[in-house]
């Protein structure tokens, strides 16, 4: 069946409405597109501009997914994209989610979870986030959460703030907002020296090592979303679990808080949050810093 969803000033049709997605939360294709037209309004702001890698699960999260990152053909041609120019030659289209109806028609392509570039369209080249997933070996979520506060004092530290998000998956995304003074090359660089810098604080509990054989039971500094063509998941996107878990922005302080779970929000309870707290991320692009004072003070300490 097809079923109508209301976004903005579009109405767009969902097909297979009634297919159920997440077996454990019974959530269906309709319900998807309905979680992101009602979240919209908190979710647009930090998606706009940036170009997506789509996450598609067409039978649902329990079945085989694929990344889908050139705009397919049958795609409407009011669905914004933008050309990126690959390195190793070449250019694909992506979408560009500007407004609800956009989140909303993804959601009707079966595409569960859209993750954003840290640059956005105009300035392909210039990121304005740089981002550290803390990646645990192991559920123990109180080291995960340790780390995440210490990672935030060395970024204070170096002039930067720091903003918290659970990912709705197993760790937490520490993001800085930053201007758009600097390359690709510069921010990646920066974002491996500050992880270096923290692991080597804490070399039984933290590691930049790629190779999981070699990580221990230590939690992993991963910065490997800071380079060009490379993506992290978007906040109040919902991860492709069976409980449909969402990437959550925190405020800081839920950080010291016991009982935080990195997948505490689902597409059902993430309202009641939103409605009650708003958006602790609505106000990060004001909090935007030059990379150059931070990689001086880096290098100083």
């Amino acid at each position: 069946m097809t079923e109508i969803v209301s976004a903005g000033r579009r109405k767009v049709p969902i097909s297979s409405a009634g297919r159920v997605l997440f077996g454990a939360a019974r959530l269906t294709k309709l319900d998807l597109a309905r979680y992101y037209a009602g979240i919209a309004e908190v979710m647009v702001p930090h998606v706009r501009g940036r170009p997506l890698a789509l996450q598609s699960f067409p039978s649902g999260v329990e079945g085989d997914g694929y990344f889908v990152k050139n705009v397919p053909r049958h795609f409407p041609d009011w669905i914004t994209t933008v050309a990126v120019p690959k390195r190793e030659g070449g250019t694909i289209h992506q979408v560009l989610a500007n407004d609800p109806a956009t989140l909303v028609y993804l959601a009707g392509q079966n595409a569960i979870t859209p993750h954003v570039w840290t640059s956005r369209a105009d300035r392909l080249e210039r990121p304005d986030r740089v981002v550290f997933d803390l990646d645990p070996s192991r559920q123990r979520f109180a080291e995960v959460r340790a780390a995440a506060r210490a990672l935030g004092d060395l970024l204070r530290d170096l002039g930067l703030e720091p903003f918290a998000m659970t990912t709705g998956s197993r760790g937490l995304h520490v993001v800085v907002p930053l201007r758009r003074t600097a390359g690709y090359d510069t921010v990646h660089a920066f974002a491996r020296d500050v992880a270096a810098g923290l692991a080597d604080d804490d070399p039984g509990a933290l590691t930049v090592e790629f190779r999981r054989n070699r990580r221990g039971e230590r939690i992993f500094i991963d910065v490997g979303r800071n380079a060009y063509g490379q993506h992290a998941v978007a906040p109040y996107a919902i991860r492709a679990r069976s409980n449909a878990p969402v990437a959550t922005p925190l405020r800081w302080g839920e950080l010291d808080d016991r009982a935080l779970d990195p997948q505490g929000w689902t597409a059902v309870t993430i309202r009641d949050r939103v409605a009650d707290r708003g958006d602790p991320w609505r106000d990060i692009a004001r909090h935007a810093r030059a990379t150059g004072p931070a990689i001086r003070a880096l290098e100083r300490r």
